[in-house]
């Protein structure tokens, strides 16, 4: 493991009277702070990834190509982990599918298939993550939300708002949906039947009829004293007789309140020291919302005026008095006023205070106002400049003055959120800034095509340059083009590199517009940054913590590589030493074997398997070998939570995504000919509840099902059910009902298998192959489960339905009984590498006769620059007119992070 090189600066603080004191080495105080920072950096080092996408949204058929930077310290290329985890959560919080890819030199490539069926128009988001990072939270992983639209078996466009009215007791929503058809012709005289569920409950019901303009209003009322936060409108519009579209809308309602926050640079708002105040003002969404407003004192005294300069944010200046009160008189955009009252000045404090004007230096100044001054006079502070939790700068001086100056520079610190805190004589950390470090101008990545302007198919020449000034840079890069008509985007609201690894994956909570601060910085740019980080209180790296030791413990090691690791036991469950163990992969050559060591335990290390595979572990060549047991480890995973980036998704993708879409419906146009052609046949019937009379009661409106091909990768059915399993949680071997249990009921889930009272271990016998799907009711709506066994809720496992054949005699059945000695499985295997397909056009006009409908129109995650820095690529246009854009992101040897955006055109 890499260790941590320190750069301390014990300089000579200068002052009013440029006096100077010689700094002691042997300082225990500063000491104690250096070793440890050090002590976290060496045991707990931070992981980063960065996931590049081709493009910001898609369509059902379509894939998602994808390469993902994994850095750590100065982002260089981490060494830790070898393996990436990249999962896509649907808007209901359920795992869709979840991605295993291989990490060389810091970066893994892989795709993601869009498959008709398994996607369906919504919401997606992102979460990019390795097992190390598991040790601290969900906070490091990478997340984005992906919009995804449905242009094949498109029967309707919608577009949807509403308007909640609520009070304590009532809440009213107004819903207004308009409908068209796939052609945007608006369905008038339509009849519609809705209904609306909360926390998997019927809320309320109805029906009505769209007017001329194909509009429907519905009234929701919730129940008294259960206010709706997270529900679904539903909407089944009647077509023909024969033929039903089905639209589903997300109800989350929020108070219109608007809000603000207020943050004395430092930390707190002192008596006596002029002190920069930031602000932060949201709607009741959580989205920045401008301003303008005054300051007065309990007087009545106007004392400064102030605006919002940048999503709701600015500061202004505040001297304040121990004896006043004063309060922020606001008026908001839209029109709404509020007052608040500011922080109370503390009557004894020092700050620190930093301009980040300079792009060589950061100005320090540490205030401390007289009282504070008085009973401190000649005691010793102490300055540490840190990156990620990493010390790179600290310095000393005593308290000699009411102001004490500094220059720290830039180039002490990689590029990133600096964070400068202040501890007093006895080390304790007293005030904090975190300030931004913009990454050296003379860092570059750029694209250039031997042509300004193409034809349609022309072939193309791009050259890539990289380098440092003039020093060439070796680094991997990944380069996205796409036509700018087809996928037009907002490129403040874009997640990059920069904004990801520099910004965000420092912070705590949702950064709006991450790539404002990126897309061609200037002054109010960097300002409007500089407030950002005055009013984005919470940073992932706390000095408090790491001083009193209060740090998460470390449970996961780096993954090296993939293993399957496990016990080998004998009959009576005793650990098996020097068992020998051989593993294969069915319809392959693949092979291994191991030996356990003295306690049973086994491991297979440096496996390669490809995802869906099935792997064969045999013991039968150990002494004994018949009557031993093969246990596995089982697959650690992070719950499911609720998106973390939820302001980011996309009300109305039908319009929000048009001109993606209307290319999409023709490119995608022949599998819409290919679904019309119907097969008719005898359906089978699936396994359900509804099987079973003691459960044919259950309400299929109220519960929600888990298709069983989401546990495939499971080690352990049991232990991914703990994750999946909607609406309920796990604690102490039992499932309970998540809004119940949180509001204290603890009345556990009664669990079926195919019918049977079951409980949580019986779960542990089942196999992932062996489950059809999983129903769970979190209400059971006659109580006849509930009333029979004294539960809360019903989880259903109905398993898969043995083939009907003929009948075969005790020997035959032996035969097919699983051998203990002998274990089939599915782990979760690396994900299935595929080329972006890009066509090579010769003798185009003539040869050629398809529409190139193609929206990404070149995808490249391999682009490694070698010593000259510099590489030529080649590819052919679409048939798109107009201009296309060409993104190319990554990191270099060094450290560096770029990312460069050219765009040429198409006549």
């Amino acid at each position: 493991m890499r260790f941590v090189k320190f750069v301390i600066a014990l300089i000579l603080f200068s002052t009013a009277a440029q006096s100077s004191l010689h700094a002691q080495q042997d300082s225990i105080v500063l000491d104690n702070i250096m070793n440890k920072s050090k002590k976290l950096a060496e045991e707990r080092p931070t992981e980063r990834v960065y996931v590049h996408f081709d493009k910001p949204y898609y369509s059902v058929a379509d894939t998602i190509w994808f390469k993902t930077y994994l850095t750590m310290e100065q982002n260089l290329p981490s060494i830790l982990s070898k393996i990436v985890y990249v999962d896509v959560i649907n808007s209901s919080d359920s795992l869709v599918q979840s991605i295993k890819i291989p990490v060389v030199k810091g970066v893994a490539t892989g795709n993601i298939p869009l498959t008709p069926g398994t996607y369906k128009q919504g919401n997606y988001y992102i979460k990019a993550y390795t097992l190390w990072m598991l040790n601290f939270g969900d906070s490091f992983f990478f997340t984005k939300t992906i919009p995804v639209g449905e242009a094949i078996d498109k029967q309707l466009n919608t577009h949807f708002s509403y308007k909640t009215t609520q009070t304590d007791k009532n809440q009213s929503i107004d819903a207004i949906i308009q409908f068209k058809n796939s052609e945007n012709v608006v369905q008038a005289n339509k009849t519609v039947n809705w209904r609306v569920t909360s926390n998997f409950d019927l809320v309320s019901k109805g029906k009505g009829t769209t007017d001329q303009n194909g509009i429907l209003k519905i009234k929701i009322d919730s129940r008294k004293n259960e206010a709706i936060t997270n529900g679904e409108l539903i909407t089944d519009m009647v077509l023909s007789e024969t033929n039903t579209a089905t639209s589903t809308f997300k109800l989350k309602p929020v108070k219109s309140v608007n809000d603000v926050q207020f943050f004395p640079e430092g930390g707190d708002l002192i008596s006596g020291i002029a002190s920069r105040i930031a602000f932060k003002a949201i709607n009741g969404a959580g989205l920045g919302i401008d301003l303008k407003g005054t300051i007065t004192d309990n007087g009545g005294n106007t004392l400064s005026n102030f605006t919002s300069t940048h999503l709701g944010m600015g500061s202004f200046y505040l001297n304040p008095e121990s004896n006043k009160v004063y309060t922020a008189n606001v008026t908001f955009k839209d029109g709404t006023t509020k007052s608040f009252e500011l922080p109370k000045p503390i009557a004894s404090g020092i700050t620190l205070q930093v301009a980040n004007t300079d792009p060589l230096a950061l100005n320090i100044k540490i205030f401390a106002n007289e009282t504070y001054f008085a009973a401190n006079k000649g005691k010793m502070v102490f300055i540490v400049g840190s990156n990620g939790g990493i010390v790179y700068y600290a310095a000393k001086t005593k308290l000699n003055n009411l102001v004490t100056n500094a220059k720290i520079p830039k180039d002490k610190f990689p590029s990133g959120i600096t964070q400068i805190t202040l501890f007093s004589e006895t080390g304790d950390p007293i005030s904090e800034r975190l300030a931004f470090n913009y990454p050296k101008n003379t860092v570059s990545v750029t694209l250039k095509t031997d042509l300004p302007a193409y034809k349609r198919r022309q072939k193309v020449k791009m050259t890539v340059t990289a380098k440092n000034g003039t020093v060439p840079m070796e680094g991997s890069y990944s380069i996205s083009v796409t036509d700018d008509q087809k996928v037009p985007v907002n490129e403040d609201n874009e997640i990059t590199i920069l904004s990801s690894l520099l910004l965000t994956s420092d912070l705590k909570g949702y950064v709006e517009k991450p790539n404002y601060y990126f897309n061609k910085p200037d002054e109010k740019k960097i300002s409007d940054l500089d407030v950002l980080l005055l009013t984005q209180g919470y940073r992932r790296f706390n000095f408090k913590d790491i001083m009193t030791g209060q740090l998460p413990p470390v449970t996961l090691l780096p993954e090296q590589d993939m293993r399957i690791t496990g016990t080998l036991r004998d009959r009576t469950g005793m650990p098996v030493r020097k068992g020998a163990l051989r593993l294969t992969v069915t319809g392959s050559k693949y092979a291994a074997e191991t030996m356990t060591n003295n306690t049973g335990i086994f491991a297979f290390p440096n496996l390669n398997i490809p995802d869906s595979s099935e792997v064969v572990i045999n013991a039968k060549y150990s002494a004994n070998g018949s009557s031993l047991m093969i246990l596995l480890d089982g697959q650690m995973a992070p719950p499911l939570t609720k998106n973390p980036e939820h302001l980011d998704e996309v009300v109305n993708i039908d319009s929000a995504l048009a001109p993606y879409l209307n290319n999409s419906k023709k490119q995608y146009s022949y599998l819409r000919t290919l679904k019309e052609v119907k097969i008719e046949g005898a359906k089978v019937k699936r396994p359900s509840h509804a099987d079973y009379p003691s459960l044919a009661g259950l309400s299929n409106i109220t519960g929600t099902t888990i298709d069983g091909d989401r546990f495939q990768g499971c080690n352990m059915f049991a232990l991914c059910l703990q994750t999946q399993a909607m609406g309920l949680t796990f604690f102490e071997n039992n499932f309970y009902v998540t809004r119940d249990y949180n509001q204290g009921n603890k009345t556990p889930v009664q669990i079926f298998i195919n019918g049977t009272p079951s409980d949580y271990f019986a779960l542990t016998a089942v196999q992932t192959s062996e489950v059809e799907s999983v129903e769970i009711f979190p209400r059971d709506e006659l109580g006849t489960v509930n009333r029979l066994y004294g539960t809360n809720g019903v989880l259903v496992v109905n398993l898969k339905k043995a083939p009907k054949g003929t009948k075969m005699s005790l020997a035959e059945f032996k035969k097919l009984m699983p051998e203990a000695n002998l274990l089939k499985f599915s782990p979760k295997g690396f994900s299935t590498q595929r080329e972006f397909y890009s066509p090579k056009y010769i003798n185009a006009a003539n040869t050629y006769n398809f529409n190139d409908l193609r929206s990404t129109i070149y995808w490249n995650p391999k682009v490694v620059t070698d010593s000259t820095g510099v590489l030529s690529l080649e590819y052919y246009n679409g048939d798109g007119n107009g201009t296309y854009r060409a993104v190319i992101e990554g990191v270099d040897k060094d450290g560096n992070i770029s990312r460069s955006v050219y765009r040429y055109s198409i006549k």
